[in-house]
């Protein structure tokens, strides 16, 4: 699989990570050329890091396993769902999507 056409205009590209077995949006995150070959060898999803630009991934309790991945229509960002083990947000909470900013209730 020839991953390099999703890095043509930029070197790290947004994620959305989904899960496969609630629909719910777990995180966004980047990946590079590097970290999304990775996720494909390894079958869990792997970042980068905007600052330091190194590889990362979520510990052991909070895993993602991989499901499937696709491309937006212009090949410079990616969705991919997952099998999420433990809590995708590092505040402890199932998705890092928690904050509702607007409407401030819900009807």
């Amino acid at each position: 699989m020839d991953i390099s056409k999703y890095f043509q205009r930029y070197t790290l590209i947004p994620v959305v990570v989904k899960s496969k077995d609630t629909g719910k949006i777990l995180n966004i995150g980047f990946m590079s050329r590097e970290s999304l070959q990775k996720t494909i060898d390894t079958g869990y999803v792997w970042y980068c890091s905007r600052s330091s630009h190194k590889l990362w991934k979520k510990s052991i309790e909070s895993a993602q396993r991989l499901v499937s991945i696709y491309a937006d229509c212009d090949n410079d960002s990616l969705l991919i769902k997952v099998h999420q083990t433990g809590l995708a947000c590092h505040k402890g909470k199932s998705s890092c999507f928690h904050k509702r900013i607007w409407p401030s209730n819900e009807q």
